[in-house]
């Protein structure tokens, strides 16, 4: 028998219909009452939400409490900490892919640490390295080999909700187990004909830490996107470039784009080598991308 008691924790993962929530009275496999379908708003990974028991280990989620924010691909909620896991080592990472879902983070308020990773290789991990350095992220350079880096990056999630993500082969999986032997993730092998990794992450899960902080393993890149669900407009696009914040409102004119206009500030930084040039080829492509959405088509879109 359960007294009906109301008990709040984190949602740890989702799969199906049933959510597997961390309480103090340990991990309870809920249902959703019906009005989170109807609203469409169901629980996901990251939410804290209230449920009732019905029974030892099972229980139903009741409310979702307010997020702080979310991320619908992939679908995670509540981040203090984005971890973006980069190299230059075959399958090497293209900029402009950490360029876009940095922006996407900082856009939603959520901090970026970029990664670093194979730092044993004989690759030019420094020029991705001094990359973000100058945009003023910070970077870690990590090496799942060596261990170079691994306390320096704990050090950054203990205590926090982060999660990790990173094209498929630059070490992501193999980074979380020397981090936590916890995720016993299966790394993936590399193909030496096309240098493409294999998937291996398929879905968002929570895992506690010991030292404290809970962390997600999320599909690689290609689920960050700038859609009609997690969308910058045009207008708020050069602030979720922190190495534009210091220039843009500096522009001659009011409503800059930073693209093609006289007396750009922005532009300037770039010609002065204050801005790095990948930095700003990256905010003119995502620009381009989102230049013709119109905040009434994305009301309508939800409909």
């Amino acid at each position: 028998m359960t007294d009906n008691k109301t008990i709040t924790g984190r949602l740890m993962k989702a799969i199906s219909s049933f959510y597997y929530v961390n309480t103090e009275e340990g991990t309870i496999v809920c249902r959703a009452r019906g009005k989170f379908r109807i609203s469409g708003n169901a629980p996901l990974p990251g939410d804290v939400v209230d449920i009732i028991k019905s029974s030892k280990d099972e229980g139903v989620v009741t409310a979702i409490h307010p997020r702080k924010n979310e991320f619908i691909r992939p679908s995670v909620t509540n981040l203090d900490l984005l971890v973006i896991i980069a190299s230059a080592a075959p399958p090497s990472t293209e900029v402009f892919l950490i360029d876009k879902v940095a922006a996407i983070a900082e856009h939603k308020g959520v901090e970026v640490v970029i990664c670093i990773n194979k730092s044993d290789l004989d690759f030019d991990n420094e020029m991705l390295s001094s990359i973000y350095e100058k945009a003023g992220f910070r970077v870690i350079n990590t090496s799942a080999v060596t261990m170079e880096g691994i306390d320096e990056l704990r050090d950054q999630i203990c205590g926090r909700v982060s999660a990790f993500t990173g094209n498929s082969g630059v070490g992501k999986s193999s980074i979380l187990n020397m981090i936590s032997p916890k995720f016993g993730q299966k790394t993936g092998t590399i193909s030496d004909r096309i240098h493409r990794g294999r998937h291996t992450t398929r879905q968002v899960e929570f895992l506690k830490l010991d030292g404290g902080g809970i962390v997600a393993d999320t599909p690689g890149f290609s689920a960050f996107d700038i859609d009609r669900a997690d969308v910058i407009f045009k207008e708020e696009l050069a602030a979720a470039f922190i190495d534009f914040i210091p220039y843009i409102d500096n522009c001659r004119f009011t409503g800059c784009t930073h693209i093609k206009e006289d007396g750009c500030a922005v532009i300037d930084a770039v010609k002065n080598g204050d801005i790095g040039q990948s930095r700003y080829d990256s905010y003119v492509r995502l620009f381009e991308s989102v230049k013709d959405i119109k905040e009434w088509e994305l009301k309508q879109g939800k409909k």
